[in-house]
C-alpha cells in the first residue's frame, strides 16, 4: 500500500460530522486512538477504506475522512473482503460489535479469517445490543439480566479469541478502551501485519451494560488485573512487577517472584510468532479472579492472504492465456468490413 513523507495528524483523519454516541461510550476513546495510528501510519486517507456493517460502533466510517462504506448487519466481512480484493493497495479496516460479528455475522467473521484476508477487524466487545436498545448479544455473560432476558441469560457467550483461534487466525490482540497506549500500540501492529488481523477492543456502554469491563478499567486495580503481553519479553504484571506467567504440566499459573524461590528467569517469555498456537489461546482465554486478562498483541504469525494468493493466481492464468484482455476476446470473433 503507498505510504509518503506527508506527515499526517490525527486531525487529517477526522470527518466533519458530530460524533452521535452516547457521552461516556468507550467507542469515543477508539476512534480516537485509530484517527491517532492513521495518521502515524503515513498511509494517505484516499488509500484507507472504512468498512462496517450495523451498530453503534458501526457508525465510525462517518467519523474518519477516508473512504468509508457503511453496510448492512453482519455483511461487513464480505464487503472488506470484495473491497481489498478488487484493490489490494487499499488498507481495509473492518469496524464491528460483538452483536453485528458474532451473531448474524458470525459465518463471514470465520471464514475471512480462515482465508486470512489482509483486512483489520476491529471488534468492539461491550457485551450487549445497544444500538437495538439492550438486549443480550453473543458475548453477554450467562446469567446476566436484559430486555430480551428478564430472568438471565441460560446461553454460554462465545469468545472472540477462542473464535479466532478455531479459524487459524493469523492475528490476534486486545485493549481496553481506556488504555489508549496499548490500543494505538496493538492497532499499528494490526495495521502492519500481512493477513486478517482480529483486535477485541472491551468498550463500555454507559447506557445498557454500564461497568462490564470496569474491574478491568479500573486505574488503581488494572496492574494486578491484566497483563500486557510484548513478544520476546517476560510476562510480568503486577502494581510492583513482581508477578509473572509459569507453565506448570500444561497449565498456566501466576507465581510471584522472591517468593518459593522464583526468580525472574523462571517466568514465560511470549512468543506471539510461534505457530503452535497452544500457549498463545492458553493467555487468550485467562480469566480472573486469580489469573490476570490478556491485553496486548498476542498472536501475530506470517502466511499467506487470500488477497495476494488471488492476485497471484490471476497474474498466472493471464500469462497462460492467450486472451488477456477485452481486445482480445473482440479479435476471436467473426468479423467484416463494410
Amino acid at each position: 500500500m503507498e505510504t509518503t513523507n506527508i506527515q499526517y495528524t490525527a486531525k487529517d483523519f477526522k470527518s466533519d460530522q458530530y460524533v452521535r454516541w452516547c457521552p461516556g461510550c468507550g467507542d469515543h476513546a477508539v476512534l480516537n486512538s485509530l484517527q491517532k495510528v492513521l495518521a502515524d501510519l503515513a498511509i494517505p486517507p484516499h488509500q484507507t477504506a472504512i468498512i462496517s456493517g450495523i451498530g453503534c460502533s458501526s457508525r465510525l466510517p462517518y467519523y474518519i475522512s477516508s473512504y468509508g462504506f457503511h453496510t448492512i448487519h453482519g455483511r461487513g466481512a464480505a464487503v472488506a473482503t470484495g473491497v481489498k480484493v478488487a484493490n489490494p493497495s487499499l488498507a481495509v479496516w473492518q469496524i464491528t460489535g460483538d452483536g453485528d460479528c458474532l451473531a448474524i455475522g458470525g459465518n463471514h467473521f470465520i471464514h475471512s479469517v480462515r482465508r486470512n484476508v489482509d483486512i483489520n477487524v476491529l471488534l468492539f466487545n461491550n457485551q450487549i445490543y445497544g444500538l437495538t436498545k439492550g438486549q443480550y448479544s453473543p458475548t453477554t455473560k450467562k446469567g446476566f439480566v436484559t430486555k430480551s432476558s428478564p430472568f438471565g441469560t441460560v446461553e454460554r457467550p462465545f469468545r472472540p479469541a477462542e473464535l479466532t483461534f478455531g479459524a487459524r487466525g493469523t492475528f490476534f490482540a486486545r485493549f481496553l478502551d481506556v488504555d489508549l497506549k496499548v490500543a494505538q500500540s496493538v492497532m499499528s501492529a494490526a495495521a502492519k501485519h500481512k493477513g486478517t488481523s482480529v483486535i477485541e477492543s472491551l468498550v463500555n456502554c454507559i447506557i445498557f451494560n454500564n461497568g462490564a469491563h470496569g474491574w478491568l478499567a479500573e486505574k488503581e486495580n488494572r496492574p494486578d488485573r491484566t497483563i500486557v503481553l510484548e513478544h520476546g519479553k517476560p510476562m510480568i504484571f503486577g502494581k510492583e512487577r513482581n508477578k509473572g506467567l509459569v507453565l506448570e504440566g500444561m497449565t498456566l499459573k501466576v507465581v510471584t517472584i522472591g517468593e518459593n524461590g522464583v526468580t525472574e528467569s523462571d517466568i514465560l517469555i511470549h512468543d506471539a510468532h510461534a505457530h503452535d498456537s497452544t500457549i498463545q489461546l492458553k493467555l487468550a482465554l485467562m480469566e480472573g479472579p486469580e489469573m490476570p486478562i490478556a491485553m496486548g498483541v498476542i498472536r501475530e504469525v506470517e502466511d499467506e492472504t487470500y488477497d495476494a494468493a488471488v492476485e497471484a493466481q490471476i497474474f498466472d492464468e493471464k500469462a497462460k492465456a492467450k486472451i488477456k484482455c477485452f481486445d482480445d476476446l473482440v479479435a476471436t470473433c467473426e468479423q467484416w468490413e463494410m
